[in-house]
């Protein structure tokens, strides 16, 4: 029986990809990048595998399940390793060697982008960030990435020489099943260093949450949109509606052209493209441009005075209304909930 290779090499490269499990079970980007892995593996014809610190609780395995995870591997380690990404990245970089991992995936997020050049300098290990798409080309991986804000793309390839380690735009994460992933309990392992782990000449000391006011659209998670169907006195509403609700304010290409917000506040093609949770677009008429910088929002709602603007067909919701008259009262109403918006 001869063994299975890939185009990549011999033997198939095992992908290991990096769960934060911090707050005691998936999120997201969690799913998103379990997903990811399980796609990726299929590119490469090799196995994947999942890889974790653990808690004080067991993880949820049931989480796991849907994305066929073979195995998840739980490192070993106290609570002061949280606070120190280097002492992390020693102890992953550990793993993947016990592992024989030939890629490491981490989603490109605040922890992800801090363990990737740690991980490359431990491994000895090539790096590409942000990744956006990859395919197959012959006996190379092809990685491509925005650069230059997104008006440049540029492209690397990976003949799996050394090791890899890529992290994945939060962009094109996802955390769909798709129909190919057999639903699978992992086989769970555990790792611990055979030596003490050194400290990092770094600590996190404090985490801040992000202030949505001035939080980059890019990262926001929900992002309240003002076009040119709002006035003056209509735009100052939306201001506090985002304050009231803790939300991010976004602007169209004519609102920044009248002056009322920075360019750092422009959603569409021309500005920033934004991927949230939730984008609540209210005046928006909806123009080619700004549809595609909003594109990668999981939820859009509108509100405009035109039943015909091009906004509707693309959103999930829509609401055919003044916003001089819908303003106001919204915002009545989030001050009279529990709370009052603060």
């Amino acid at each position: 029986m001869s063994a299975r290779t890939s185009p990549l090499g011999a033997p198939p490269p095992a992908v290991l990809v990096f769960v934060d499990l911090a707050s005691g079970e998936l999120d997201d980007a969690g799913k998103g990048i379990l997903s990811e892995a399980s796609r990726l593996a299929s590119v490469l014809g090799g196995g994947w595998s999942a890889i974790a610190f653990s808690g004080a609780e067991a993880p949820p395995l049931e989480d796991f399940a849907p994305y066929g995870t073979p195995a998840l591997t739980l490192i070993e380690a106290g609570p002061e390793v949280a606070d120190s990404p280097e002492a992390q990245g020693r102890l992953l970089a550990g793993a993947a060697r016990a592992g024989e991992a030939r890629l490491l995936l981490l989603p490109h997020n605040d922890l992800g982008a801090s363990l990737a050049p740690l991980l490359a300098a431990e491994l000895s290990a090539a790096l590409f960030t942000e990744a956006l798409a990859y395919q197959q080309e012959g006996g190379t991986l092809s990685l491509t990435r925005a650069a230059v804000g997104v008006q440049v793309v540029e492209s690397k390839t990976w003949e799996n020489q050394v090791p890899l380690v890529l992290t994945v735009h939060p962009r094109i994460l996802s955390s769909v099943v798709l129909p190919t992933m057999q639903r699978s309990l992992p086989v769970v392992g555990s790792f611990r260093s055979a030596g003490a782990v050194q400290d990092g000449a770094t600590r996190i000391i404090e985490r801040i949450p992000p202030d949505p006011q001035t939080v980059d659209v890019v990262d926001a998670d929900v992002i309240i949109s003002a076009g040119l169907g709002c006035d003056e006195e209509s735009f100052a509403r939306v201001e506090e509606l985002t304050r009231l609700l803790h939300a991010s304010l976004g602007v169209t290409r004519p609102v920044y052209d009248l002056g009322r917000s920075g360019f750092e506040r422009m959603v569409g093609q021309t500005g920033k493209t934004v991927a949230p949770r939730l984008y609540v677009a209210l005046g928006i008429s909806g123009s080619m441009h700004h549809l595609g910088g909003i594109k990668e929002a999981k939820k859009v709602i509108a509100v405009n005075s035109d039943g015909k603007a091009p906004i509707f067909p693309n959103a999930d919701e829509g609401f055919v209304a003044d916003l001089r008259e819908v303003l106001p009262l919204l915002i009545e109403r989030v001050k009279s909930a529990p709370g009052g918006g603060q």
